[in-house]
Parts: C-alpha cells; structure tokens; sequence
C-alpha cells in the first residue's frame, strides 16, 4: 500500500474522506496511512528543532515530537469516545480514532511545509530565542488549523442538526481545550525538544514549573522585558 498516495487522496478530497469514515469504510487503510505519514513529517521537523543543540539532540526531537502527538491522541481518545457514546454517538472508538489520525496529518503536513522556512532561519541565525519563539508560533497554527479540522470533521460524521448540535458544538470545544492541555503540557514534560545551546545533552530534564510560564519567559526574553 502507498500511504503517501492515501494521504494525498485525503488531502484532495476531505469530503469523501468524512463521508467514508462517517459509513466506517477504509479505517484500518486511513490508520495505518496517517500513522505513518505524520510520524515521518512530524520526525523530520523534529529533527530541525533538535539541530540547535548538535545531533544527539537532533535524533532525539525527531523522535519525541511524534511521540508527543500520538501520546496526546492516546490519552485523550478514550475521554472524547466514551463522552461521544454517552451522548448517544453512534460511531466506533476507531472512526475516532482514524479521525484524530486525520488531524494529526494536517497538522504533520503544516509542519512540513513551514519546514524549509524554518531550516533557513536555524542556518542563516544564531539567535536560539527567536528560532524557538518562531517554531513555538509555527507549532500553535499548524495545531489550530488541525484543531479546526477535527472540529468539523466531528460534526460531520455525528450528523448532528438542531438544539443537539449546539449541545455537542460545545462539549466538543471543551474537549478540544483539554486536548491542548495535554498536549502543550506532555511537551515540557517530554523536554528538551528544542535543546539548549551549550548544554550537554539529556534525554528528558527534571519536572519543573509549566508550559505556559516558560513560553512568558521566552516571549519576555525576546522582548527584553525582565
């Protein structure tokens, strides 16, 4: 099976993919594709992100930002499929998933397209503050437009009208804050993935503080606000 031919006829035809996982068909051929793929262009952006901190550092963010993905996916599912079946959903727990796979290609393809802009400033600047706010900005769109994507697809493939939606177009919101939750605090807890110049390398550091108090301190940093 060509899974990058898979993943361009999704690409091209979002509508027919939605309609097959609304009627359960394919979902193992969507599976395997989307995990696959995401995994290989999410690695590759991994691998610019390490390459601040030499090679070591490198292989290792190739490696950790899918693992970052496909453990936010893990945790969350069962959450947003038992949710789904108490409200009354219909859908198998692997329709969601193959639908959260889905996101997680859109996403793996962003990163893949801002891929060379990002290479370029990391070869043509020294100035590890700025490449690390600017990848921080490049990984909080690539998710939103994955985000927006899941968001409709869920609606979708539920067919859910009425009063119901606006019940459901809530919930689902809700679950989505969560899920970035999870996702942007697994990411410092999987840390470093950027690395720190100068520093020797490290597989993972001790726990401290949070995603967002780090990200006020890069933006601070950038900045010069003490």
């Amino acid at each position: 099976m060509n899974h990058f031919a898979v993943l361009m006829e999704f690409l091209r035809d979002r509508l027919q993919f939605l309609e097959n996982i609304r009627d359960g068909k394919y979902i193992e051929k969507y599976i395997l594709a989307f995990a696959v793929c995401s995994s290989l262009f999410l690695g590759l952006y991994g691998g610019i992100l390490g390459s601040f901190s030499g090679w070591l550092q490198a292989i290792s963010s190739a490696i950790k930002l899918p693992a970052l993905y496909l453990l936010t996916l893990l945790i969350c599912l069962p959450s947003l499929f038992f949710f789904d079946v108490v409200c009354g959903s219909k859908r198998t727990f692997w329709q969601y998933c193959c639908l959260l796979l889905a996101s997680m290609s859109v996403v793996s393809i962003m990163l893949f397209g801002f891929a060379p802009i990002s290479l370029f400033f990391r070869l043509s600047m020294n100035d590890y503050n700025f490449f690390k706010l600017l990848n921080v900005v490049i990984l909080i769109v690539s998710s939103f437009v994955g985000v927006q994507f899941f968001y409709r697809g869920i609606l979708f493939i539920n067919d859910i009208e009425g009063v119901q939606r606006k019940r459901r177009d809530i919930s689902v919101k809700a679950w989505l804050v969560l899920y970035g939750f999870v996702g942007s605090q697994l990411g410092w807890t999987l840390r470093p993935i950027f690395g720190s110049p100068g520093k020797s390398f490290e597989i993972f550091r001790n726990l401290e503080s949070n995603f967002y108090a780090h990200l006020v301190h890069i933006i601070s940093q950038f900045f010069g606000i003490n």
